[in-house]
C-alpha cells in the first residue's frame, strides 16, 4: 500500500510541476509588455524600464521560471504587482471561503446523488427514469442560470437569503450559512443529478454479477447484500464521479462567486486575470492544481482500500 501511495504521490508531483512550468511559459511570452501594462501607456520608457528592472522581468526567461519554482517550493509566490499584497496572503486568505462552499456541496452531492442512483438502480421503473430525466435537463442547463433563478425566486421574490453575499473577516457562523446558502444549492442542483446517473449505472452493473446471485441463493438479507456488498463493489466507480464532480466545481465556483459578489478564490482568480496580475494568477492556477492532485490521490487511496485490484496495477 505504501508503495501503491508513493507512486500516485510521485506522479502528482510532476504533474504540478508541468502544470506549473506551462502556465509559468505562457503567461510570461503571451501578456506583452508587463511592465507597461502596469505602468500604463503614458508612463515615459525609462520608467517602464525601471519597473521591469525591479519586477526581474529582464532576466532571461528560464532564469526567472528557475527563480520562481524555487520560491514556490518555500511556499513563496511573489507580490501581485498592483496591490503588493504577498500571493500567499491574498490566497490564503480566500481560500477558506471557496473550499468551505466546495466542501459542503461536493459532500451534499455525495449524500443526496448515492440515495438517488441507488433508488433508482433498486426500484427501477419510474425513479429509474426520473433520474434520467433529471441527468438530462441538469447537463443541459449551465451553473450560472440555476443561480440566477435562485437569486430572482428566494433573494429577490421571497427575501429569504441575501442577494450577494455579506460575509466578512469578523463574520458570525449566521451570516456565512445565510450568503452561502443559495451558492451551494445551485453548486449542488448542477452536480447531483450527472453524479447519481453514474452512480445508477455503477450499482447496476454490480447487481447483475454472479456474486450478488450466489449471495441471494444463500439467504443474505437483500439490504445486506445491496450495502454491504454492492456498494461498496460500486463505491470506486462512485467516488471517480464525485472527484471529477468536485474539479468541476471548482471550475464552477468562478462564475457562482461572481453571481453572489462572493470574495472567494474564483473571483480573485477573475480579477487577477482582468487586471494582468500575473503573480497572483499562477498562485491560484498552482493552488487549484495542488487542491486537484490531493483529491485524486484521496480518491486512489481509497480506491486502492476497497480495491485491491487498483493496488496492483
Amino acid at each position: 500500500m505504501l508503495r501503491f501511495i508513493g507512486k500516485r504521490l510521485a506522479s502528482g508531483v510532476l504533474a504540478l510541476l508541468v502544470v506549473a512550468c506551462l502556465t509559468f511559459v505562457l503567461l510570461f511570452t503571451t501578456s506583452g509588455n508587463i511592465a507597461r501594462n502596469i505602468m500604463g501607456d503614458q508612463a515615459p520608457a525609462d520608467a517602464v524600464a525601471a519597473k521591469a528592472h525591479e519586477l526581474g522581468l529582464d532576466q532571461p526567461l528560464l532564469t526567472r521560471l528557475g527563480d520562481w519554482l524555487w520560491n514556490a517550493l518555500h511556499l513563496q509566490f511573489g507580490k501581485s504587482y498592483f496591490s503588493e499584497q504577498q500571493v500567499f496572503q491574498a490566497i490564503g486568505s480566500r481560500l477558506p471561503l471557496t473550499l468551505t462552499m466546495v466542501g459542503v456541496a461536493i459532500v451534499l452531492i455525495a449524500l443526496v446523488a448515492t440515495l438517488l442512483g441507488v433508488t433508482a438502480a433498486v426500484k427501477r421503473g419510474a425513479a429509474d427514469r426520473i433520474v434520467q430525466v433529471m441527468a438530462v435537463i441538469a447537463a443541459s442547463v449551465p451553473g450560472f442560470v440555476i443561480g440566477i433563478l435562485l437569486v430572482l425566486l428566494f433573494a429577490i421574490q421571497l427575501r429569504w437569503f441575501p442577494a450577494v453575499s455579506k460575509i466578512g473577516p469578523t463574520s458570525k457562523p449566521a451570516v456565512w450559512v445565510s450568503s452561502l446558502a443559495l451558492p451551494v444549492v445551485a453548486l449542488v442542483l448542477n452536480g447531483i443529478a450527472s453524479a447519481a446517473q453514474q452512480i445508477r449505472s455503477a450499482f447496476i452493473k454490480q447487481l447483475e454479477l454472479d456474486y450478488v446471485r450466489t449471495l441471494r441463493s444463500r439467504g443474505i438479507p437483500e439490504r445486506e447484500i445491496l450495502f454491504r456488498h454492492v456498494l461498496r463493489a460500486a463505491a470506486p466507480a462512485g467516488l471517480t464521479v464525485l472527484s471529477l464532480q468536485l474539479i468541476s466545481l471548482l471550475g464552477g465556483v468562478v462564475i457562482i462567486e461572481s453571481i453572489f459578489a462572493i470574495p472567494g478564490l474564483g473571483r480573485l482568480a477573475v480579477d487577477a486575470t482582468s487586471q494582468g496580475d500575473l503573480p497572483l494568477v499562477m498562485g491560484v492556477v498552482m493552488y487549484t492544481v495542488a487542491i486537484v492532485v490531493v483529491v485524486n490521490l484521496l480518491v486512489d487511496i481509497a480506491n486502492g482500500w476497497l480495491n485491491p485490484k487498483v493496488r496492483v496495477s
